[in-house]
């Protein structure tokens, strides 16, 4: 039975969907079968692939550069240093070694699944307790947290807008939420059967998907009124 908290979930008012443009597909790559976490360093498109975290560049589509780094969720680059979600822990990761360098407690403890950083904070999905939290990236303290209303897979802020990734059954979608309320502001609908796992923006027109067991990372147009141009 539905409980009080998720029923207000469930009523608030949302956007109508509209379906996403998937303007490139990417993958799969030799020796990935899964993409989870997916991020964006500036130049290339990071995905992790559970063994493993493999950079692409995305305007050529080719592998660049591999880590022997576990990661089976959130990836996350703050400017410098890459973040994966391993377990029940948040490794921080140095991109020109793959050293892990400190490592943190993830807040859902093995449950987590989307990660990206913004305003110097981890924020961290949680699938099916569908929330995000703000996270120390320190300690692994949660500063605050953020309900939505479906399940939690890929995060990211672009222009202080916060989107994430949902995946139920045959449905995914790429939702912006306002931080305060959780009110959805925009849908963007995913093929049936095209699931979201990670999901990072590029900073301007793009949003990169992990795209889970098919081993594929797909490029989303941002809504333009979204973009602001």
């Amino acid at each position: 039975m539905m409980s009080r908290e998720s029923n207000q979930r469930e009523d608030r008012t949302e956007a109508p969907a509209r379906a996403a443009e998937i303007v490139r597909e990417y993958g799969p790559f030799a020796g990935a079968d899964t993409i989870h976490g997916v991020t964006h360093d500036g130049r290339r498109v990071w995905a992790a692939t559970g063994a493993r975290l493999l950079a692409f560049d995305p305007a050529s589509g080719e592998p660049t550069d591999t880590l022997a780094c576990a990661g089976d969720a959130g990836t996350a680059f703050d400017g410098t240093y890459l973040y994966q979600i391993a377990e029940a822990r948040i490794d921080k990761i140095d991109p020109a070694t793959g050293k892990v360098l400190a490592s943190i407690p993830a807040p859902g403890k093995g449950a987590d699944s989307g990660l990206t950083w913004a305003e110097g904070s981890l924020w961290v999905g949680q699938y099916r307790d569908r929330k995000i939290h703000q996270v120390d990236p320190e300690t692994g303290a949660v500063k605050r947290t953020i309900e939505s209303n479906r399940f939690v897979t890929g995060v990211t802020w672009v222009d202080g807008e916060l989107w994430h990734g949902t995946w139920e059954g045959d449905e995914s979608e790429l939702r912006h939420i306002d931080p305060e309320s959780g009110a959805v502001l925009e849908r963007l609908a995913m093929p049936a059967g095209v699931g979201v796992s990670g999901l990072e923006s590029d900073g301007a027109d793009l949003f990169y998907c992990g795209g889970g067991p098919s081993g594929k990372v797909r490029a989303v147009r941002r809504p333009k009124a979204a973009a602001g141009s």
